[in-house]
């Protein structure tokens, strides 16, 4: 049967049970994950008749004066709904009208692979783009892939008397602070204390060790031309953040932190490097330098009206 558990009545254990059973689960929905991103959250559980969990749809909420708000965390691209082998209830839609019995407004980004097939009344579908490179293939083949101008860049870094390297770092805040001379509130709507739940993930990932933090700095000053944040999952890699500065652009810092990670996980089927990003023509024009592929993944959407305004015409 299927139930909507609250944080206080979900059995941890048997989330990561269950996540662990799933083929393909990303690591967003691993419960430390939304430990760090979300808190606290909710979700509709399909329980065993011992109470194991064979399915789950995780569903982070958020309190507001008109009532409970189904919200897609920080730093979490996908959510989705977790199957097993043991699930009987696989259809979304079953798992969507118990969440929306409980919620005034939901929003949720899902897996590409993830099937919708249709959605309870209420509900929208709509899509976001992000870009994957298959990772199977070995680095020479990935590499010979790049367009001209990206093997251009790599080349003249090459060439320089002192070129650039990729380090390994654990300095997440210094990454944090040189986003922030470019990226601030005004341009996405996050204030500093909203990156406590990224220092709070980096160590989950390294308590895990997932976390691949890596670092360019200019080899004369130090001075950090950029860095990026890299998760290794399961399932191949994701680019969970990243950030450089006026002089690392023009360095071609960012294509030197890709390509190395590129050149490190390559050569391995059935993996992906996922991008995390693209929606933004720019961004999925630099994504393209390195063979990346486009890929469409759904985002579903409703928004009921509070009851206390229920008595007003339309």
């Amino acid at each position: 049967m299927l139930r909507l558990l609250h944080f206080s009545a979900l059995d941890l254990d048997r989330w990561q049970a269950c996540v662990a059973a799933s083929p393909g689960a990303l690591p967003y929905v691993q419960a430390w994950w939304l430990a760090a991103t979300a808190g606290r959250w909710a979700a509709v559980v399909e329980l065993g008749p011992g109470g194991q969990y064979y399915s789950l749809l995780p569903l982070p909420l958020k309190w507001r004066p008109w009532g409970r708000v189904a919200y897609q965390p920080l730093f979490t691209q996908q959510l989705g709904l977790v199957l097993t082998a043991q699930s009987r209830y696989t259809q979304v839609a079953d798992y969507l009208a118990l969440a929306q019995k409980s919620c005034v407004a939901f929003y949720q980004q899902w897996p590409p692979a993830m099937q919708v097939p249709s959605l309870p009344v209420g509900f929208t579908l709509a899509e976001r783009l992000t870009y994957h490179l298959d990772l199977g293939a070995p680095y020479a083949t990935i590499y010979r892939n790049y367009l001209t101008g990206c093997r251009r860049r790599l080349r003249n870094n090459q060439a320089l008397a002192q070129p650039l390297l990729v380090e390994e770092s654990e300095d997440l805040d210094a990454l944090i602070a040189l986003f922030l001379t470019y990226r601030g509130a005004t341009h996405t709507g996050l204030r500093p204390r909203h990156y406590a739940a990224l220092r709070r993930l980096y160590a989950a990932l390294r308590a895990h060790g997932l976390a691949e933090l890596r670092q360019v700095h200019h080899p004369a000053t130090g001075e950090l031309l950029a860095g990026a944040l890299f998760v290794r999952h399961a399932g191949g890699v994701i680019y969970l953040f990243a950030a450089t500065s006026p002089a690392g652009k023009a360095a071609s810092a960012p294509i030197l932190l890709l390509d190395d990670a590129l050149r490190r996980h390559a050569g391995q089927p059935g993996q992906l490097f996922d991008f995390e990003g693209g929606s933004l023509p720019g961004i999925g024009r630099f994504f393209t330098n390195f063979g990346a592929r486009p890929v469409l993944y759904p985002t579903v959407t409703f928004t009921q009206r509070p009851r206390f305004l229920s008595w007003m015409r339309p």
